[in-house]
């Protein structure tokens, strides 16, 4: 197959490696010359990606930022194949979306919205790996839900990447999710580290202190601009959260232990009812 991808971050540049090792013809994009430069003089990519490559291309991958996503469907939409199936990669749907699927029934090309559920706390092609989606979940938003074959046929063209597995919903059940699942995980994070305790943690913490802080370790230009995208549903669970810490501070003010003790219970149950003992 003949692979596109614009944007070699960490996620662009895991997806050229995966489809590059399984002896696929990979062309990229990357604003950046110096990491363009290294994916093609690496061997990470085969070339540079060339307008006029865009009609021959099999899979375009758009590893792009949501508004920088948009922007490029924008403006080179007209000139993709009506064989390629493009599948963006961003953290938010509903905006990228409603612009893919706009510009695909314009043109004649396929587009179906894409969220691969890996990474790391690092960004960059540098950190990038060939095995980053082996066994790892994939989110696809696609324009219609009772096209079997068209699924099957994403899920072929994504086989080189190596999911595990393959959930298919809608751009706004995503979002939702996604707000609850990624962005409420980085955003308390990153709040939580900053505690004047944490200066002092070294020699009390361990587990948990690592669990709770290691994805405050985040690009703030990406996480920015996805939470500002997906506001309405992250506030949402702002609220949702806020109400229920705002119950365990009462408790404790109170000296209220049987409530406190519920509390926890009550979260431990539904650990262990969501995600098993």
């Amino acid at each position: 197959m003949k692979i596109g991808i614009i944007g070699l971050g960490l996620i662009g540049g895991s997806m050229a490696r995966a489809y590059k090792t399984k002896g696929h013809t990979v062309y990229a994009y990357d604003k950046n010359e110096e990491t363009l430069d290294y994916a093609v003089i690496s061997g990470i990519a085969d070339a540079r990606l060339q307008t006029h490559h865009l009609k021959t291309l099999d899979i375009l991958f758009i590893a792009l930022y949501p508004k920088a996503t948009i922007n490029y469907l924008e403006e080179n939409s007209r000139f993709f194949g009506k064989d390629c199936t493009v599948i963006d990669l961003c953290g938010t749907k509903r905006n990228v979306c409603e612009k893919g699927f706009r510009k695909a029934e314009e043109y004649g090309f396929t587009f179906i919205g894409g969220h691969p559920m890996a990474g790391t706390h690092f960004s960059g092609i540098q950190h990038s790996r060939s095995d980053m989606f082996k066994g790892a979940p994939m989110v696809l938003v696609p324009p219609v839900f009772d096209n079997k074959e068209l699924i099957n046929d994403i899920k072929k063209l994504l086989a080189p990447a190596g999911f595990g597995m393959f959930s298919v919903t809608t751009a706004e059940e995503h979002d939702k999710m996604i707000a609850f699942t990624s962005q409420m995980a980085h955003l308390v994070s990153n709040a939580y580290i900053k505690s004047e305790t944490a200066k002092s943690h070294n020699g009390f913490s361990a587990g948990s202190y690592k669990d709770m802080t290691r994805v405050a370790w985040l690009n703030e230009n990406m996480w920015t601009e996805l939470f500002l995208e997906n506001a309405d549903c992250l506030i949402h669970e702002l609220d949702l959260i806020t109400a229920s810490l705002n119950e365990y501070k009462k408790a404790l003010e109170e000296n209220d232990e049987k409530t406190l003790c519920r509390l926890l219970r009550d979260g431990r149950i539904a650990k262990e009812e969501i995600d098993g003992k």
